[in-house]
């Protein structure tokens, strides 16, 4: 009988290499595996970064819309100040006027009664009138010397608005460009640290996050959304948040009617004094003196409502009158008195106008298309909010696209992949050759955030996204349905994965 020696050593070798090439596979699959984990990371962290620049521009604009409306009401308030001074020597005058009633009045009774007492007070009443109407001029010199300060002013917070929102644009454009290519800004840093070798964001899908951006912002240029609204439809909502944010005095400045003696606390006790002083006997009541600034379409409608339908903010003005009561001797006047101050793009206005003699232009709210806005005019960032949950009420969404080769592609440093190709060819006899292909080539991250919309508090999620506060947040956020995701791929050029992710009941 021949020896059967060297059977179980051909068996051997046969097995050492199928667990060598089992041992090869685990390797390139525990490889492929580490590097979609690290990719897949990559990515989240990228849209989740990017997300994160969103949220902190729109609180930029949230922030500066506040320091938009408090310019406004700063222009309110100068103009009530300037008002309620520009009204003391209307005041005199009302006084001057009605110790002129009070002199015909005496003048009539001198003539009845021919009585000489009478004639005499007549003379006084106009002498005390000529007293009045030099303290009127005396006042409105005194006001006409601020003048300037209040020029400057309004100039000053003209400049403050333009330059807030020359920012906002700045930070709208660079922050645009961050999520078009996700690397600007310092965005590159995570490719380096996260996923060395990987792609930047797929410049389509960059392009979606771009659109996303600017359908957030009303007036910017956006696709797939609601349409932009008209600048004075903008302008009539910064204009009511201006009016509803002023304080109480430059709101509303009223301190009663008939028949209380009432004095506006404001005005000074020595020249509320000269009532009484310079007739030198008698008294006097201040039947009703109110005052309002806002900030309105025509300066006519200065005590109208602050936010009346319309209104887009043309012109900042204020008023202040009221009517004054004088009693001397035997005859009595009663003298209505009125002063307004307005700033519009004709330059502006005074009543008296004895007491102004500057301009002080205003532009208007919003007078411009934010896309016409990036160097001047007093325009602001608006959300854009959408109806549609599907498009998570306007809110934007950023994506993230990356790819990387996962294939060394040199035997020396991944030794496991065999050759270049990491590739395997084998012939078995008469059923022909095979092809193995140890090593995935390119593997690919795909992600989704959302900036959402938030405020502190108990019941914040009841207030509606907005751009007054600033309350924006970012978060990594799953994916509406496959077809959203699918869109994403498609973007991306990766139509195959795009079919894939349509499918339903495939798992994202």
């Amino acid at each position: 009988m021949r020896a059967r020696r060297g059977q179980a050593m051909v068996l051997s070798a046969l097995s050492f290499l199928v667990l060598a090439l089992m041992v090869t596979l685990s390797f390139n699959l525990s490889h492929a595996l580490r590097q979609k984990m690290s990719l897949q990371q990559h990515s989240d962290a990228l849209a989740y970064s990017m997300a994160v620049l969103e949220a902190r521009a729109l609180n930029y604009y949230a922030v500066g819309n506040r320091a938009i409306a408090g310019s406004y009401v700063a222009m309110n308030s100068i103009h009530a100040y300037v008002a309620a001074a520009s009204v003391s020597g209307e005041m005199m005058r009302a006084a001057r006027n009605n110790f002129f009633q009070i002199a015909a009045l005496e003048v009539i009774r001198c003539m009845c009664y021919t009585c000489i007492e009478h004639c005499i007070h007549a003379a006084e009443a106009v002498k005390i009138a000529g007293d009045f109407s030099k303290e009127g001029s005396d006042y409105d010199k005194l006001v006409r010397g601020g003048e300037t300060s209040f020029v400057d002013a309004m100039k000053g917070l003209d400049l403050m608005v333009d330059n807030l929102h020359i920012a906002q644009r700045s930070v709208h454009d660079k922050t645009l460009q961050s999520v078009k290519d996700g690397k600007s800004n310092g965005l590159e840093q995570l490719t380096e640290y996260n996923a060395p070798g990987a792609t930047f964001l797929a410049q389509q899908v960059g392009g979606m996050n771009a659109n996303e951006f600017n359908c957030a912002v009303d007036g910017m240029d956006c696709q797939g959304s609601v349409a932009s609204t008209s600048p004075e439809a903008r302008a009539r909502a910064m204009t009511e948040v201006a009016n509803a944010s002023r304080s109480g005095w430059p709101a509303t400045r009223e301190t009663g009617g008939i028949p209380s003696i009432q004095i506006p606390a404001y005005l000074h006790s020595d020249f509320m004094d000269k009532f009484e002083d310079i007739p030198d006997e008698g008294n006097y009541q201040v039947l009703r003196h109110v005052g309002t600034a806002k900030t309105v379409q025509d300066h006519g409608e200065v005590n109208g409502p602050g936010q009346q339908g319309g209104n887009s903010g043309l012109v900042v003005a204020a008023s202040e009158e009221g009517m004054i009561f004088h009693k001397w001797k035997h005859g009595i006047g009663m003298s209505p008195y009125k002063a307004e101050v307005w700033s519009d793009e004709g330059n502006g206005g005074h009543e008296p106008s004895g007491a102004h003699s500057g301009q002080h232009p205003f532009e208007g709210v919003n007078a411009k298309a934010l896309t016409a806005c990036s160097q001047s005019g007093n325009c602001f960032m608006k959300f854009r909010a959408n109806p549609s949950p599907a498009r998570d009420w306007g809110q934007p969404r950023v994506y993230s696209y990356v790819t990387k080769q996962f294939r060394g592609g040199d035997p020396k440093k991944t030794p496991w992949e065999l050759n270049s190709s990491a590739t395997l060819e084998f012939r078995h006899g008469a059923q022909g050759s095979g092809r193995l292909t140890l090593s995935a080539d390119e593997g690919v991250g795909l992600s989704k955030a959302l900036v959402y919309y938030h405020r502190f508090g108990d019941n914040g999620w009841r207030e509606p996204p907005n751009l007054f506060g600033p309350y924006w947040r970012a978060k990594l956020h799953p994916f509406r349905d496959g077809d959203e995701a699918g869109r994403v791929l498609e973007a991306a050029g990766n139509q195959d994965a795009a079919d894939l992710a349509r499918v339903p009941g495939v798992s994202l």
